[in-house]
């Protein structure tokens, strides 16, 4: 996936997010963490897969921006129907954390892809290393 990453930054800017293949009830695509976090609360997660989710979870929440502490209406689905967060690709610190939760996902048979845009939509957040937008039609990302 990293080759595949480098490859797609080299030829233009872009954005990444993984998402689950399948829509849910909403009619949107679920992102990789939670994926894995209904997986847990649903307590289908090994005890090893539980603690790399944890230790993870916490990582992320001790290093990477929620955009809810930031703006508490970015999903809100009246103003931002879809939001949608993607990671900015340069922010490789961030994105090399994401295969464990995929190898998880792939353990329990939950379909999840790397989607590629540069431009996955109406920007209605953005920091250094992630944007949420409201997306376009889904033709517009290539996974």
């Amino acid at each position: 996936m990293e080759a595949e990453l480098e490859e797609r930054v080299a030829d233009e800017a872009l954005y990444l997010r993984f998402q689950a293949t399948a829509r849910d009830r909403r009619g949107r695509f679920p992102g990789v963490f939670g994926l894995v976090n209904i997986l847990a609360s649903r307590g289908k997660l090994t005890e090893e897969q539980e603690r790399f989710r944890r230790t993870n979870n916490d990582w992320y929440d001790a290093n990477f921006t929620n955009p809810s502490d930031v703006d508490p209406t970015v999903y809100d689905h009246d103003l931002n129907p879809g939001a949608a967060a993607w990671f900015k690709a340069s922010a490789h610190v961030f994105i090399e954390r994401v295969p464990g939760y995929l190898e998880i996902l792939a353990a329990h048979g939950v379909g999840c892809e790397a989607v590629y845009s540069s431009d996955p939509g109406r920007i209605v957040y953005e920091d250094d290393h992630q944007i949420v937008v409201i997306p376009h039609h889904r033709d517009t990302t290539v996974p």
